[in-house]
């Protein structure tokens, strides 16, 4: 898969709020009302990933959640790290 240069990542991003572009990775962070509600969306999110087969970079501490998606292989962002994101952002919304 062929890495995004810097103005293809920007303009898709631009339909993805919230998520920045930094050191090969896009990024973002959502804060839900409890660890419930949290761990409840990072499962949804398991089960799109492994579809996908490309896993996010994630943290979780009680309600907060931050992801970081990269391809390793193309040493930076590519349409699989888009993608994902927008999955994301679809699974989020639908909350």
């Amino acid at each position: 898969m062929r890495k995004l240069n810097e103005q293809e990542i920007k303009d898709k991003l631009k339909d993805l709020e919230g998520w920045q572009h930094q050191e090969n990775a896009i990024q973002t962070k959502f804060e839900f009302e409890n660890f419930k509600e949290t761990f409840s969306i990072m499962t949804r999110i398991a089960f799109e990933a492994e579809a996908l087969n490309h896993h996010p970079d994630w943290s979780n501490v009680y309600n907060e959640l931050s992801i970081t998606l990269s391809t390793h292989d193309a040493g930076g962002v590519t349409e699989k790290d888009i993608q994902l994101a927008q999955i994301i952002e679809a699974i989020i919304d639908t909350e």
